[in-house]
């Protein structure tokens, strides 16, 4: 070992073991430094795992998980994300300075047992529920902690297939792979839309603990931890609960190797680094979390080998596909993936957003109508807002334009219609000089006293820039740097 690599493990370890902080030491806590150190820790991780040195990786996972910069950061990402306000089955929430600083000491693996989960059921959008399992703020803390010691694994050795629950990685890097496979003349034309049957809630526990580079410990009481409703405790034998921060990862890492294992099924030798020469079948995969899409220029194949295949490796992890939602379907009729449409008209591919989003939006739209028929115009506005920037902002890499018009027409209708249930005894013509004005060229913005209605049509369309699919965010810190400054650009441009 070096004399340089000797002195950072030294000043690593001399972080390693920590107290509880005092308020004042949380309130001055260098915060950049710490993200430098623990980023510094994952960047080694990531290499040592390309190098396939896995007793080095263990030994910085320990180091990782063990520093005082780590075990901070991780309280700080479970008291500011969305779920700090989500108390677990001990009703304890982290909300004060000596709460949070308390914490940091708390987080070690010496005689750490999980609690069971708190559950509760989200209603989804086909009508049935999801359950969801809800940690106490420690075990979420424990959770993000391991996770910093686990995601650089994942992304070594991830599918460059996969876009879901990744580092710098979205529903659109998943859209501009599909587009890049089914955009040409010669693509292949039939499509295996596929979807795990409970997959958060199936996964084989034997194949989590044998196959994940973790402490197996911590691991164990993760997945054995239990949940409680209505006041029972219920075991948990099989899957990673959907609500835990690790879990994402855990489901992920189960799921990779599948672009492998479906590439040898016909035949061919798959490697990341190598571009595929002899693709007869034309397979492709693209895999967000649990829904994914093969694609082939012949049924029988998708059919008699490529289904085969990935039941073969799903059972494996004690997983299995959902007979109502796998299909197989010709891209001249078009499906849907991820709230988008594809479909060739005239053997031109279009992306557009999918019939079920847009009436989803104006359901919502609706709802919002009627149940703020008498609040102030100004809130009827803000909240209508965040829906449709959030939704149209989400289509905005497709074919939208259209869209946007027609739900911006949908909009005013249901404007007037607020604006006569409000003044049901006053001409139009006094409704459209208190409701509405010219603005930039613009007729008829419906406007408050402080803002206006956003026409989801302002939106300018910006393909997106599909990602290399094996660029690693711990290693390949150039291209990432290069592209977060390319999507700034184009955003201060206005590049369409």
């Amino acid at each position: 070992m070096s004399v340089k690599t000797l002195q950072n493990e030294k000043q690593i370890v001399s972080v390693k073991r920590c107290a509880s902080f005092t308020v004042e030491q949380w309130l001055d806590f260098n915060w950049k430094q710490a993200a430098k150190l623990v980023f510094s820790l994952q960047r080694r991780i990531a290499e040592a795992v390309k190098q396939n040195r896995y007793n080095k990786v263990k030994v910085l996972q320990r180091i990782l998980v063990n520093s005082k910069s780590a075990k901070a950061l991780a309280v700080k990402q479970v008291t500011q994300n969305k779920g700090k306000r989500t108390a677990g089955i001990d009703k304890k929430l982290w909300n004060k300075t000596y709460q949070k600083a308390n914490a940091v000491g708390t987080l070690t693996t010496v005689g750490y047992k999980s609690l069971p989960l708190r559950r509760i059921h989200i209603l989804k959008k086909n009508g049935k529920t999801r359950p969801l399992g809800i940690p106490t703020m420690k075990d979420r803390a424990m959770q993000s902690l391991f996770k910093m010691a686990l995601e650089p694994i994942s992304e070594t050795l991830a599918d460059t297939c996969s876009h879901g629950f990744r580092m710098y990685r979205s529903c659109h890097d998943a859209v501009a792979n599909l587009f890049q496979i089914l955009c040409r003349k010669n693509s292949p034309v039939f499509i295996l839309e596929a979807d795990i049957k409970g997959c958060f809630d199936n996964i084989s526990h034997t194949w989590i603990k044998d196959n994940i580079p973790l402490d197996k410990k911590v691991l164990t009481t993760w997945l054995k931890s239990g949940f409680i409703e209505k006041q029972k405790l219920f075991p948990t034998h099989a899957g990673t609960p959907q609500g835990g921060i690790i879990s994402p990862v855990l489901a992920n890492m189960t799921l990779d190797g599948l672009q492998k294992h479906i590439y040898q099924a016909v035949g061919i030798n798959f490697s990341p680094t190598k571009r595929i020469l002899k693709n007869k079948y034309q397979i492709h995969l693209v895999r967000y979390a649990d829904d994914f899409i093969v694609t082939a220029n012949n049924a029988e194949i998708l059919q008699s080998i490529i289904i085969p295949a990935i039941d073969e490796f799903l059972s494996i992890r004690g997983l299995e596909l959902s007979s109502e939602k796998t299909v197989i379907t010709n891209i001249n009729k078009g499906f849907n993936f991820l709230g988008f449409n594809f479909k060739k008209y005239n053997e031109k591919l279009l992306i557009k957003p999918s019939k079920q989003s847009i009436k989803s939006v104006k359901s919502k739209i609706a709802d919002i109508t009627q149940k703020l028929s008498s609040a102030k115009t100004d809130e009827y506005i803000t909240t209508t807002n965040s829906v449709l920037r959030g939704w149209g902002y989400y289509f905005r890499t497709v074919v939208a334009k259209e869209t946007y018009t027609k739900i911006d027409s949908f909009m005013f209708n249901r404007i007037v219609r607020w604006c006569k249930r409000r003044h049901p005894r006053k001409q139009w013509y006094w409704i459209k000089q208190k409701y509405f004005q010219t603005i930039e060229k613009s007729n008829w913005v419906f406007t408050g006293e402080k803002q206006n209605i956003f026409k989801l049509s302002k939106i300018q369309i910006r393909r997106q820039i599909k990602i290399v699919g094996t660029a690693n965010p711990f290693t390949d810190i150039e291209y990432f740097a290069e592209r977060k400054l390319r999507k700034t650009y184009a955003a201060c441009s206005n590049i369409i």
